[in-house]
């Protein structure tokens, strides 16, 4: 693959729902030992501050969500369920809480090392999910705060040729507070996509 431009940090410091709908389609960068891992981002949710329920700064800053209110393009990782890792990208300016969550990821390159990490051997089950994204790139909580302006570990980048695909605007998942609110976003069509038919379409 060519070399990749890494989004700078003005990338990250906008409203967290236009860099949610931005990120569809930039690749996810994961440099491990044993190679370099590149996932397509198909899948995102977006998260604000104390107008979000659904979010961990609703309430305000905490040692848990200090990264929400840091410096934008850094990675927030937490813990969750007990035993799955979730990767989100802190998004509006320093001081204003806002994250979207990397929902889903279609695998490019590094595929063997995905499904070792993932032990399956089925490609459409390897990143098809917050939590299997995250095993399968090998991210994990030493993660969290990770700049990932810096284009080493972990990064993100836009991609050698922008495909045109279309949008879809749904509900998030997995909530109760703040439900309604339409900032969920994924590829139409892609494969990876998660929870397709469990969520409403909104306009």
């Amino acid at each position: 693959m060519n070399k990749l431009e890494v989004l700078k940090r003005n990338f990250y410091a906008r409203n967290s729902v236009k860099v949610a709908k931005e990120l569809l389609g930039r690749l996810l960068v994961r440099e491990l030992p044993e190679g370099r891992l590149i996932g397509k981002i198909v899948e995102v949710e977006a998260y604000r501050g104390s107008d979000d329920p659904a979010s961990h700064a609703y309430r305000g800053k905490t040692p848990r969500n200090e990264v929400m209110f840091s410096k934008p393009g850094l990675a927030y990782i937490y813990f969750t369920y007990g035993m799955h890792y979730c990767l989100n990208v802190k998004a509006e300016k320093e001081g204003i809480p806002g994250a979207v969550l990397i929902r889903a990821l279609e695998p490019l390159e590094g595929i063997k090392i995905m499904k070792k990490n993932r032990q399956t051997e089925k490609i459409k089950e390897l990143t098809n999910g917050p939590a299997k994204l995250t095993k399968a790139m090998k991210i994990t909580k030493e993660l969290n705060g990770w700049d990932l302006t810096k284009g080493k570990k972990l990064f993100i980048c836009k991609p050698v040729s922008q495909e045109k695909f279309e949008m879809v605007t749904t509900s998030r998942i997995g909530i109760s507070a703040g439900a309604e609110r339409p900032w969920r976003f994924y590829i139409k069509g892609n494969p990876f996509v998660s929870c397709k038919g469990l969520v409403r379409k909104t306009v």
